[in-house]
């Protein structure tokens, strides 16, 4: 691994990192500070309120049906394959995709140990249409594969190899 990989590991590293370390604080905070568990409500924007929701299945609630244990099979198997591609990935921007990616679903991972569940606070809706309840971990997923799809759309240098 060369000297520019290494840098472009340890600053996507961080990068993973940071997005764990914000979420579980947030979290720590309305749970164990402010004692939320479900239900509450506060108005933030005519199309965003921030909200307690537990979140059971994976994915936009996908998956909630199962049990727990495969859940955790299914997500377990999901982050070897991330980790496995972060590791081997050759250039920065799949590399911070990969660990935000990475950093938020190991962050809902640890909510499932915790809690059975996942924390969500932020509600997204349009009128009487709700899109979805996410949490700043979603929120590092979600950037995370935004960066993922960039680096396929952007030209590629050919390798001198």
């Amino acid at each position: 691994m060369s000297v520019l990989q290494k840098r472009s590991a340890l600053f996507s590293f961080i990068f993973g990192f940071d997005a764990f370390v914000f979420d579980r604080l947030h979290k720590f905070y309305q749970l164990d500070i402010e004692g939320w568990s479900g239900g509450e409500y506060v108005q933030f924007l005519p199309f965003l309120d921030y909200t307690m929701v537990w979140n059971r299945g994976v994915s936009y609630g996908l998956l909630g049906g199962l049990p727990q244990p495969v859940i955790m099979t299914i997500l377990g198997a999901a982050i070897a394959l991330l980790v496995w591609w972060w590791v081997t990935a050759k250039s920065f921007l799949p590399r911070v995709g990969l660990a935000l990616a990475l950093g938020g679903a190991l962050s809902n991972i640890v909510d499932r140990f915790l809690y059975g569940a996942v924390a969500d606070f932020f509600h997204l809706y349009w009128g009487q249409t709700s899109f979805f309840v996410f949490n700043l971990a979603d929120v590092a997923i979600t950037l995370g594969a935004l960066l993922l799809i960039l680096d396929m759309l952007l030209p590629k240098r050919e390798s001198n190899t």
